[in-house]
């Protein structure tokens, strides 16, 4: 889900200063050929990949509430520096979980239309074409949500009548901030700013648990391998509060952080993904000391949910994270030297042994992608 084309995201990246920039789209790879003309047409590296759920069952982690907010024993994770040789594979490993998503999204969409009377919320006509399903897209929570907030625009404009009608109507408590966007009557983000609000405070009202959507990790990891790319879990971190307005309080790894590396390393995952804009300094320096200690490449995961969002992640100006700038370069010279050999990803076997350790294959393959910018 985002406010963006592939196209307008890279142009907000260059827009916006940045030298570098990503995709990372829900359960699609369909936006990256888009993203990496894009990037080459207006002079900005790109790197490509795919965020999924997968099940942790059989594994020390089942039955834990992990980095989803909705469902225990289910996951987020990520796919990243896909050689471009292998986007048609991403695709057809996607495809059929895609499918198999779209039959509770409209069960879900039943259970979210009820909870207003005065709102029909139709899937084939409201929510479809708020996706790009037609292209290869998937159809998230987001998008059902996103199409729930403009019923509601429809009736309601911004201004004191629309705050007053989301908490009295579907019983939302607003805080100070959220509230005064409600009440803003020129609010240009005011749709994404309701579609935060919905995010944290309704799935519980209309969300079915996903099942045969989330393949087993273990098969995750194994497509991962065979096409070169890299496999990171994504860390959410207990939440206080919510930075981007869509996420309640709620607790998450942080108390069996030990169990959750542990588990990460002997499944044989690549990577580790956190933002350092949504967690405390304390949370991420325990995270990065067990990246260190296990061995695992650690990937800045700041995405845009919302056209509210900048493209300027100010957390990365602290020299502590300068780690994720190196690792971002090093993403792009995997990506290009995979794209020209499956045996040039930094993952491979024989990569890993001309270069052992992994501080030195991340200074070689950043180096390789500055040298190319």
């Amino acid at each position: 889900f985002s406010p963006y084309s592939p196209s307008m995201a890279a142009y907000m990246a260059k827009l916006a200063g940045l030298s570098t920039c990503g995709i990372m789209d829900h359960d699609s790879i369909s936006g990256a050929r888009e993203f990496i003309e894009a990037g080459r047409i207006i002079d900005i590296k790109t790197t490509i990949g795919f965020e999924t759920r997968v099940s942790f069952a059989g594994t020390p982690l089942e039955g834990k509430r992990i980095n989803n907010p909705d469902q225990v024993t289910m996951a987020y994770v990520a796919l990243h520096g896909i050689p471009h040789t292998q986007i048609d594979s991403c695709n057809s490993y996607l495809e059929p979980y895609r499918a198999c998503r779209l039959e509770r999204d409209r069960q879900m969409t039943r259970r979210l239309s009820g909870l207003l009377p005065e709102i029909t919320l139709d899937f084939d006509r409201d929510v479809l074409p708020a996706s790009c399903a037609a292209e290869g897209g998937s159809v998230t929570e987001r998008h059902l949500l996103y199409s729930f907030a403009g019923k509601i625009l429809e009736k309601y404009r911004p201004g004191e009548r629309l705050a007053e009608h989301v908490e009295e109507a579907l019983g939302i408590r607003l805080s100070p901030r959220i509230s005064s966007y409600l009440c803003d009557e020129n609010n240009p983000h005011v749709r994404y700013d309701l579609l935060g609000v919905f995010k944290s405070s309704l799935m519980d009202r209309f969300f079915i648990p996903a099942g045969e959507e989330c393949p087993p990790v273990k098969e995750f990891l194994a497509f991962a391998r065979s096409v070169g790319a890299i496999s990171a879990y994504a860390y959410l971190g207990d939440v206080e509060e919510s930075v981007t307005g869509d996420k309640k309080a709620q607790t998450f790894e942080d108390s069996y952080l030990e169990l959750l590396f542990d588990t990460l390393s002997g499944l044989g995952f690549d990577a580790v993904t956190y933002m350092p804009s949504r967690n405390t300094l304390e949370q991420l320096r325990r995270v990065k000391a067990l990246c260190d200690s296990y061995g695992l490449m650690q990937i800045s995961g700041e995405d845009i949910n919302s056209s509210r969002q900048s493209f300027i992640c100010k957390a990365l100006e602290n020299p502590e994270f300068a780690n994720l700038i190196e690792a971002t370069w090093a993403l792009i010279g995997h990506e290009e030297a995979a794209t020209r050999d499956l045996s040039l990803a930094i993952t491979s076997s024989g990569t890993r042994q001309r270069l052992p350790g992994l501080a030195d294959r991340i200074a070689c393959y950043a180096a390789m992608a500055k040298n190319k910018s």
